[in-house]
């Protein structure tokens, strides 16, 4: 931890700080199991379950309205875990591969 500086400890503050509530943590973890790290996945605006393979379907069983999953999904954004990029009413949306590789090496 001593050669760890203090941005990289604020950054990992700010991961840690969007996985630490419950649902956030469970998109995450859907997200990355379904998709690769880098591997972008397409997200309508609206959520729409029926077009979404994967990022539409993070909330379906966890009782959460398409706009509180979408606040928790830029939140995970802003802690730079995922990326997201919009494509006309789509959003692409991808576990960000250096946030894995980051939090792999704080951990070892």
């Amino acid at each position: 931890m001593s050669k760890c500086r203090d941005e990289d400890v604020e950054e990992f503050a700010e991961m840690f700080k969007a996985l630490s509530n419950p649902n956030r943590l469970r998109i995450f973890l859907r997200l990355l199991s379904c998709c690769a790290p880098g591997t972008r996945a397409i997200v309508d605006s609206n959520i729409d379950f029926e077009r979404c393979a994967c990022v539409g379907e993070l909330g379906q069983d966890l009782g959460i309205v398409p706009s509180t999953i979408s606040h928790h999904i830029k939140e995970l954004r802003r802690a730079g875990l995922i990326r997201m990029e919009r494509r006309g009413q789509k959003i692409e949306c991808w576990v960000d591969p250096e946030a894995i590789a980051s939090l792999r090496g704080f951990f070892s």
